[in-house]
């Protein structure tokens, strides 16, 4: 049983089924049972049309839901019971799954979960355990969010920016739980990006491989952080570099910079650094300017302002960190950094306690706690 082809097939008979008139709830609870009949048959009787088959399965329990519903109501139901005829559609169902999912109307988590459910094929108890809530929790999440779009016309226009943000939302959730979050955005950007062309959907795709290319290398045995200046290179997967940075060259080549792939650049820049000490950080702060001129975040201020530290020191730096609001995230924590490049090692230790109270993950908190108590022995000795 191939069960990542299943998965890989949820999204199009999905949309299959919304094409010919089923509304999006029952379409996804009608192929939900038509994979567990896939589960339990296909082993022993493998489809020559894996697609097809499960086409078949989920209409016909979408059409006995429908036909039941209707009796019940003392009704008749104006319904076939076999699918129209004809080959069952390629990719655009799946792509305008995609634009469904991340419906405006849905806020991100809701959007991110019903996405992870309908278009990644994944169970809600695994979508829970991913984002550690209560498997209650999580399909209450996720009916509320097909009862918003079963309303919504599939034939609408979908807003390519709106499914990217879905998928940069799942990729910075990692891993957790039996789901790796990271890898699974990763697959579903390579669907979406077979399905649409779109420089964008390039930039998106090739950022995530850039950065999951270090991630071997960004936590020690013990599970503690380990800064991106003090990895080990040799981990990093270079196939996975190669192949980010020749989609990021694809995309920029249509010149229709977007944020994604200014964001890739920047991270094609560290990954191409043989060492911390030979990035080049002057071409970083450039990239950095022009994210600013389509985005205008904070976040990027933020981060440009640690470019600018490694480019023209840490006092230019700070200076640069007085226009941010200090309740961004990391905000101390760069200001603690640069204090300590800037030789004000009492100030960043205090700095560094600070950030760790603040901190959002428990790793975070260890790593910076562990910074303070390094710059208090630089006091000391």
């Amino acid at each position: 049983m191939n069960e990542s082809l299943l998965r890989e097939l949820v999204p199009a008979v999905i949309g299959v089924l919304v094409r010919r008139g089923a509304d999006f709830a029952s379409a996804e609870d009608a192929v939900q049972e038509a994979l567990i009949r896939a589960l339990a048959a296909w082993p022993d009787d493998p489809p020559r049309d894996p697609k097809a088959w499960l086409v078949a399965a989920a209409w016909r329990k979408f059409i006995d839901a429908a036909r039941a519903e209707t009796s019940r109501r003392g009704r008749e139901v104006a319904v076939d019971a076999e699918p129209p005829a004809g080959p069952v559609p390629g990719q655009d169902e799946t792509l305008q799954l995609y634009f469904l999912c991340a419906h405006p109307s849905l806020p991100p988590a809701s959007a991110v979960a019903l996405t992870l459910r309908a278009v990644g094929g994944l169970t809600t108890r695994q979508i829970a355990q991913a984002y550690l809530v209560p498997e209650a929790t999580m399909a209450q999440r996720i009916s509320r969010a097909k009862r918003t779009v079963s309303a919504v016309r599939f034939d609408q226009p979908g807003d390519v920016g709106t499914v990217l943000r879905v998928l940069y939302l799942v990729f910075n959730e990692g891993y957790s739980g039996d789901v790796d979050l990271a890898a699974e955005a990763i697959r579903l950007t390579r669907q979406l990006a077979a399905a649409i062309d779109h420089p964008e959907v390039g930039g998106l795709l090739a950022l995530m491989l850039l950065h999951h290319a270090r991630r071997a290398a960004r936590t020690a045995p013990d599970g503690s952080l380990v800064p991106l200046a003090a990895q080990d290179r040799s981990r990093w997967d270079t196939e996975l570099v190669a192949e980010g940075v020749t989609i990021l060259q694809t995309a920029l080549a249509r010149d229709q910079l977007g944020e994604y792939q200014a964001q890739a650049a920047i991270a094609a820049l560290h990954a191409d650094a043989p060492s911390a000490d030979e990035t080049d950080w002057v071409q970083i702060v450039e990239w950095y300017d022009e994210l600013l001129a389509i985005t205008d975040s904070p976040v990027v201020r933020l981060n440009r302002a640690v470019a600018v530290g490694e480019a023209d020191g840490p006092h230019a730096a700070l200076q640069a960190l007085t226009d941010l609001s200090p309740d961004l995230p990391r905000y101390t924590a760069v200001q603690a950094y640069l204090h300590e490049r800037a030789g004000n090692l009492s100030e960043a230790a205090d700095l560094y306690t600070t950030a760790a109270h603040t901190a959002t993950t428990i790793q975070e908190r260890d790593h910076l706690t562990r910074e303070a108590a390094r710059v208090r022995q630089l006091l000391r000795s």
